[in-house]
């Protein structure tokens, strides 16, 4: 059997509580190791402290501890378990810190426990600003001019050496934590001291800015015997300045020649070699000028990173597991691909179509925040979505956020650009917030050009180019309603909603006239090598094209909808519920179909259910796949409101809902309703009355007298949940519900 002898036992280390910049992908990614060597033979100690998450269920390790991750309690716990090996690169930054103290302190030394996945030495090389900027250039790779520093008159003097704007990056830290740009020294004393505050080991680099160069990620996997593969090439379509979780980001890369790209990937295996990651994962970032083509290494993580979750569902080829197994001794050529059968994990996966991740944020939790994006990271979640092009691609991560959006502006939310003027419009687009890429649609629509976008956005001139084509089609379809252009339309990822919107019709009218015509979602695999081999795990994406992919069903079955998204109020412990879900249900003998958008799940893993449909969780969609697979039912209460939302759409379209009915939940859900239960079982509740309208709002905050609580129907975790003191301030506070709740009543409470 392959893999090293000396090694049974394996303590794992979880990433701990849900953070901005180390969320739900590094459970997915410690449950994917933990199975795959349990599979393999091999003792599992898990340590973790988050109860949300799927990983720390008690069947996924032999041995489950949920205790704080500190070096102490791990260090207690190797005294316990004894384990052979300690493997820390699947869960974050927290791990990798944790498992580096434990190391410097001789704990692993005096316990006979080794280090595998990446060796403290690799760890230091990676993480290290000023080891990384000295290894980088002994084998003649450039980074950025800078230097570090320990204290802020060695910052100072560095900054003045390099002059401004200049970049911040503390060591040891995930997620963009302390990092920032100073234009000047004034900025730069504070940017400074925060760095070297947050940083673990008091260590800033200070880096010549490259804001407004390109932006690259490579994935890159590495064996004992120094095989390497490119997992997966990602563009950010944001510039460098954006955090690459704050940024829109493409795979596999659109805007290189092969020669350029060839040269990256050398590189990135050299980087690897050079620090000394001798198995598993790591990305490597790089920045390139889009004046002169200079091309500088960033940084690179020595670890299953935030990317390596994206990067898996994207190809299909499964990191973190495979991380886990190359950690133990196996070489890639010995690790089957489980989607061909035909191929191993030396197998580098090719990609025939285009994937696109959106970050979600949510700002209007703390509408004092500014929602300008820097380098630091402030997104709660990502959906990610797969097309034959970029457009399509685009658009369906777009609608997936469930934040109003149809897709690229034409839908009824535009209306956030109607009082804007050119001037206004023109300075949004030179500051990155999420939602320039929809003021970069509205000035394409006004005639910008593709050029001046692209000079005022730093963006690349062929995403903007592509952007224009939307635009274009958006165009013909004001104009035109022939079925050429409604084919055209869906082909660019134009959802049901928009068409209508445009059209002055239905989204149901919409939806009968392409049924008529025949023009109907068809389903593509995630194969790993562009359809070269035979894919045998259904893991579908959606398409408009003449074929479909889909085969035929063996059991009877039934959909799982997942939670979408992550954000404020709706997180990972649905994503727990909807596995969960999908194991009894396979259990009971059923084929179970998994639908959701969100990358950083297990409940996205192409092995948790039977099929996977990595689709947007909208009616139009989930109703393309309901009347594909014509399932036994549909379970909609696992994924926390996303689904819940469906409910009644899908009951009345005559889908089967299983579970609590949707009459029910509407019952729970309508505030109205809800309401007048409470009154007709004489529960008593504060006084209170449903408005439709801002007008019927102030009648009946007059009736009741100020303050009073604001309240959507359907909304999860307080979302447009407000207090209101005046008349003056219940107009913004009504606008805001409407747009979390645009179809129900709100509800006007005394405020207790």
């Amino acid at each position: 059997m392959p893999g090293r002898t000396d090694i049974r036992s394996i303590l794992v280390i979880g990433s701990g509580p849900i953070v901005i910049g180390q969320a739900c992908e590094f459970d997915y990614s410690g449950t994917q190791a933990t199975k795959v060597l349990r599979a393999h033979g091999y003792r599992v100690v898990l340590v973790n402290s988050n109860p949300a998450t799927i990983m720390t269920d008690p069947e996924f390790a032999d041995s489950t501890y949920v205790e704080p991750i500190t070096p102490e309690v791990v260090a207690e716990i190797i005294a316990r378990e004894r384990p052979d090996a300690l493997l820390p690169t699947l869960g974050g930054q927290t791990a990798l810190n944790v498992a580096t103290d434990l190391a410097r302190r001789g704990v692993l030394e005096r316990h006979g426990v080794e280090m595998i996945g990446a060796g403290i030495e690799a760890i230091d090389r990676a993480e290290d600003r000023g080891r990384f900027k000295e290894t980088m250039e002994s084998i003649g790779l450039e980074v950025p001019r800078s230097g570090y520093a320990r204290s802020m008159s060695e910052a100072v003097r560095i900054a003045g050496d390099l002059g401004y704007p200049v970049m911040v990056r503390p060591s040891f830290i995930l997620g963009g934590g302390g990092t920032g740009i100073a234009n000047d020294a004034d900025e730069f004393l504070e940017v400074a001291k925060r760095g070297l505050d947050t940083s673990p080991v008091s260590e800033i680099l200070v880096e010549e800015s490259v804001l407004g160069w390109k932006e690259f990620e490579l994935e890159v996997m590495r064996d004992g015997a120094g095989n390497a593969v490119i997992v997966c090439s990602i563009e950010n379509f944001d510039p460098m300045g954006v955090h690459t979780g704050d940024s829109i980001t493409v795979a596999p890369i659109q805007t290189l020649s092969d020669r350029e790209y060839q040269e990256m990937r050398d590189d990135a295996i050299r980087v690897l070699e050079a620090i000394g990651v001798e198995t598993g994962g790591s990305n490597v970032q790089f920045a390139v000028d889009p004046v002169t083509g200079r091309r500088l290494v960033i940084e690179m993580n020595p670890r299953v990173s935030r990317s390596s979750a994206l990067a898996s569902k994207a190809t299909g080829f499964p990191i973190a597991k495979i991380a886990a197994l190359l950690a133990v001794g196996f070489t890639l050529d010995e690790i089957a691909n489980d989607i061909t059968r035909a191929t191993p994990a030396s197998f580098e996966p090719a990609l025939d179509y285009t994937v696109v991740k959106v970050p979600r944020f949510d700002f209007a939790k703390f509408p004092s925040a500014p929602n300008r994006l820097g380098t630091s990271m402030r997104s709660v979640g990502e959906a990610m979505a797969i097309g034959r092009t970029f457009p399509e691609a685009l658009q369906k991560a777009l609608r997936s956020l469930e934040n109003g959006r149809a897709g690229l502006n034409a839908d009824p939310g535009e209306s956030m650009f109607d009082r804007v003027d050119d001037d206004r419009l023109e300075e949004t687009l030179a500051v990155p917030t999420p939602e320039r890429v929809f003021a970069m649609g509205e000035a394409l629509r006004r005639g910008f050009g593709v050029e001046r976008v692209a000079a005022l956005s730093s963006v690349d001139p062929w995403f903007v180019d592509q952007m224009a084509e939307i635009v274009e089609v958006r165009e013909q379809l004001e104009t035109e309603r022939s079925d050429e252009t409604l084919r055209e339309a869906k082909r660019f990822g134009f959802s049901d909603r928009q068409i209508a919107h445009l059209w002055g019709t239905t989204e149901t009218e919409v939806r009968a006239r392409r049924a008529a015509r025949g023009l109907t979602r068809t389903y593509k695999t995630v194969d790993t090598c562009a359809a070269e081999f035979e894919a045998h795990t259904p893991y579908m994406y959606g398409t408009f094209e003449d074929e479909s992919e889909v085969t035929p069903a063996e059991k009877p079955r039934v959909v799982v909808l997942g939670s979408g998204p992550n954000r404020i109020g709706q997180g990972i412990e649905f994503d727990y519920c909807c596995v969960h879900a999908s194991f009894a249900l396979r259990d009971a003998g059923y084929e179970t179909v998994m639908v959701n958008c969100n990358p950083e799940t297990v409940s996205t893993d192409y092995d948790t259910s039977d099929r996977l449909y990595f689709e947007p969780l909208t009616f139009e969609d989930v109703m393309n796949i309901v009347e594909l697979e014509k399932p036994d039912g549909v379970v909609i209460q696992f994924g926390g409101q996303t689904p819940l939302k469906l409910a009644l759409p899908l009951f009345r379209a005559g889908v089967p809902i299983l579970g609590t009915s949707p009459d029910a939940i509407d019952l729970a859900e309508d505030r109205q309703r809800f309401s007048a239960l409470l009154t007709e079982l004489g529960i008593a509740q504060p006084e209170s009355g449903t408005a439709s309208s801002l007008d019927e709002a102030k009648v009946v905050a007059s009736r009741i007298g100020y303050p009073v609580l604001v309240r959507p129907s359907y909304v999860l975790g307080g979302r447009a949940m407000a207090i209101v003191y005046d008349a003056n301030r219940l107009e913004g506070y009504v606008r805001e519900a409407v747009l979390a709740s645009e179809e129900h009543p709100i509800l006007v409470d005394r405020f207790l």
